[in-house]
């Protein structure tokens, strides 16, 4: 089959190289850096598997930015583009998604169109409303930065948001590039599939919330939260995994899934979903707190990124830190690799680490990191167990 991808990032490109192990593959992206790397075997995203399938497996998989090329010809279109919440008109921004439907229904009425963009619940059916159209469903993606391919290639489950052929033949080129057997395949309609997506990551982000309002509280009266968490997690129905606390949850998809899963519930009673919500301000409330009341003069920020082994700075969780430091008057530098420029937001971006070390009263660091053990005095985390 021909498959076209359009959007290079994560879901994008994990989906590209998986299904171009045995299918035919163009991805569409409008950042020509990226399409000149992928055409190189040279992945623009820090992923090992990615990275790995690249360079060193036989891919029918090229990049372009040409959308007629890659739409003509395709049996399937998988629409990857990023989507937002706008908190300020409380809406999810699906402004992309629609364009691309557009563009594909224009180019190529008869191919079949696969949303795995993040969306509302309901968008799929008004948009088959407002256009015609009978050839467009979703189909949610479950993925973690920086092992996104892995993810896909081991997928906890595979949910397809139509019950039809189609379904089931898009279904079957997922089974067919992943490397893990018995996979579970359900099939629903795009309003349930929708709900899955939103559902999920909220309850992701409620267990970050929970483990640091857990570690907030263990801070607070000056107990041992790492002991605590270890023996509320020993319970099996609880278990030892997303237990590490952080300064909040963060990255692509919790923040603005939870946004957009509180808004849905606009007219439906609910006391959790909006907490969920609010206890991610509320943690940075209290980790900025926690540092400004150390009186320093100059806060050192340990890397943007949202974890270990990602490139991903987008509304990480350090950010909200940052601004509320900011907000009082107190100086802070950034040592950030993954950015070119000499600042970020007004504050100054330090590259050589030992200088941003020595300017540094308190190193604030989302994630601990071997760089940092010999200023771990200095070093301000809430990482208790090394890990993401």
């Amino acid at each position: 089959m021909k498959i076209a991808i359009t959007g290079a990032g994560y879901v994008g490109l994990s989906n590209s190289i998986l299904l171009s192990i045995n299918h035919e593959v163009i991805v569409v992206d409008n950042n020509l850096e990226k399409i000149n790397k992928l055409n190189n075997k040279v992945s623009p995203i820090n992923d090992p598997e990615i990275e790995d399938y690249l360079a060193n497996k036989k891919l029918n998989f090229k990049a372009t930015s040409d959308k007629f090329l890659a739409y003509k010809n395709a049996d399937f279109v998988i629409i990857a583009t990023p989507t937002d919440y706008d908190s300020e008109n409380n809406y999810f921004d699906t402004s992309s998604v629609d364009e691309v439907v557009s563009e594909v229904v224009s180019i190529n009425p008869k191919s079949s169109i696969v949303i795995k963009s993040t969306i509302p619940v309901g968008y799929t059916e008004k948009i088959k409303s407002r256009l015609n159209l009978d050839n467009i469903f979703f189909s949610p993606e479950f993925l973690r930065e920086g092992s996104a391919l892995y993810d896909n290639l081991y997928p906890s489950r595979i949910i397809i948001g139509e019950k039809s052929n189609r379904a089931k033949i898009f279904a079957g080129l997922l089974l067919q590039g992943a490397i893990k057997k018995n996979i579970k395949v359900i099939y629903m309609d795009s309003n349930e599939a929708e709900a899955v997506k939103l559902f999920s990551n909220t309850y992701l982000a409620m267990r970050i919330a929970y483990f640091n309002e857990l570690d907030t509280y263990a801070q607070t009266h000056n107990l041992n939260s790492k002991e605590i968490i270890n023996g509320v997690c020993l319970d099996s129905r609880i278990g030892s995994h997303y237990n590490n606390p952080s300064f909040g949850y963060g990255g692509y998809c919790l923040p603005k899934d939870t946004k957009q899963l509180r808004a849905n519930y606009a007219d439906v009673p609910n006391s959790l979903i909006s907490a969920i919500v609010e206890a991610n301000s509320t943690r940075k409330d209290f980790i900025a707190d926690s540092i400004i009341k150390r009186n320093p003069k100059v806060v050192g920020i340990y890397r943007l990124i949202m974890k270990t082994g990602s490139d991903n700075i987008r509304a990480s969780s350090v950010q909200g830190i940052m601004k509320r430091i900011k907000a009082k008057g107190i100086e802070v530098i950034i040592f950030e690799p993954e950015i070119d420029e000499i600042d970020f937001f007004q504050s100054k971006l330090i590259k050589n680490l030992d200088d941003f070390k020595k300017q540094s009263d308190i190193i604030v660091a989302n994630r601990q990191s071997k760089d940092l053990f010999d200023v771990k005095e200095k070093v301000y985390t809430r990482d208790l167990f090394n890990s993401n």
